[in-house]
């Protein structure tokens, strides 16, 4: 396979996986505890026994939101290629390994890094069972990325809840030796990165050599807000959505001052979708502060050489930051399409690029839309 354009940050969303997946595959004491689809008010939905909801069978976004023509300018561009039309008719485009193609091939893109369930573990609102869940979801995706190595690199999904799940699970995926990264989903409630309750996690991830990944989350406690006018929760969701991505600051915080990098030089943390802009003035901000008062950390040299030795970044527009990839780093970045996802850039990926990109010389160039993924994620040309 001759490699031009790799995503960096592609998705298999719940809500396009096969309906029966979770009850066929789960063990009797979880099979009614396991998601599944039934017929809902707005069609058929992703739902649990215990009143859990995921979304639209095959709807749009990891929310399976429902698609309403004229709201989301990304998502009408992904409708007329039909997409949603063929998710009622129940045409899985996003976990047909075959179709999948198709749509990268209309995108120009020759390989794909594939996040994971996001927020489903969460939403089932029961931990015991979640890890059932993932255990299922991982399997399914080691059989799909297997059908075209060449062509999909899947992340698995680990655990966020009990540090004896996560090191069992991750040693499981490691063994099968199909994966080729880890996913860690964010959770509100879930113990802050910086805190030494994970360090048999990340432990248990440097033993693999296997990159680990987190991946964009609103941040902060999510308020309530379904009793405020329209317009007002219009202002909040607006706040939000505008946000998310500067959320993954503390991220890279935690990761490097907590000491992990630098007990393991080489652990590779990703930050999915996470733009790139803001990087730089993090990175100041962490050197200074190290430089000023924190000097006692276990911290050999500045943070932000943590940064440029073991971490990186996907975006899939950021005109702002590609101003400033000198200071990033041109192999701290890796471009991404978001497929399928409304806030992406498929079917449109390469006149963003070009758009974005085409300025730069063509090795910088080169290594933020290829190289760099190729590297990480072993796609050999």
């Amino acid at each position: 396979m001759k490699y031009d354009v790799i995503s960096a940050d592609s998705h298999v969303d719940l809500i396009w996986l096969p309906p029966d997946l979770f009850t066929e595959n789960a063990s009797a004491a979880f099979k009614d505890r396991m998601p599944y689809v039934t017929d809902g008010p707005r069609g058929k939905e992703w739902v649990t026994k215990n009143g859990s909801t995921f979304g639209l069978m095959n709807g749009m976004g990891s929310g399976g939101r429902q698609y309403v023509p004229g709201q989301i300018h990304r998502s009408d561009r992904m409708a007329a290629e039909g997409i949603y039309e063929d998710g009622k008719k129940g045409i899985r485009r996003m976990t047909d390994p075959e179709l999948r193609l198709k749509d990268q091939d209309r995108d120009g893109v020759q390989a794909e890094v594939l996040y994971g369930i996001l927020g489903a573990t969460i939403r089932l609102k029961d931990n015991e069972a979640a890890g059932e869940m993932l255990r299922i979801y991982n399997e399914w995706l080691a059989d799909f990325c297997a059908t075209h190595p060449d062509r999909y690199a899947g992340l698995a999904c680990i655990p966020n809840h009990d540090v004896d799940a996560a090191t069992g699970e991750i040693e499981r995926v490691a063994r099968r030796r199909v994966a080729r990264g880890l996913e860690i989903s964010r959770r509100h409630d879930m113990a802050p990165l910086w805190d030494p309750w994970w360090n048999p996690v990340w432990d248990a991830v440097a033993a693999t050599g296997l990159p680990l990944h987190f991946h964009t989350i609103g941040g902060g406690n999510r308020r309530d807000t379904s009793q405020l006018d329209p317009k007002t929760q219009l202002a909040a969701r607006a706040a939000g959505i505008t946000s998310f991505q500067m959320y993954m600051a503390d991220v890279l915080l935690s990761m490097i001052f907590c000491g992990v990098l630098e007990r393991h030089p080489g652990f590779k943390v990703v930050i999915g979708e996470a733009g790139i802009g803001w990087i730089p003035y993090v990175l100041n901000r962490m050197d200074a502060e190290w430089e000023d008062q924190f000097k006692e950390l276990d911290l050999k040299m500045p943070p932000s050489e943590y940064w440029r030795r073991q971490c990186y970044a996907t975006y899939q527009t950021d005109p702002v930051g590609i101003k400033l990839v000198e200071e990033i780093g041109n192999g701290n970045i890796m471009w991404a399409s978001d497929f399928p996802h409304p806030d992406g850039i498929w079917p449109d990926s390469q006149a963003y690029i070009e758009r974005e990109l085409g300025h730069l010389p063509a090795d910088t160039r080169k290594k933020i839309v290829c190289e760099n993924a190729a590297k990480l994620y072993r796609f050999v040309n």
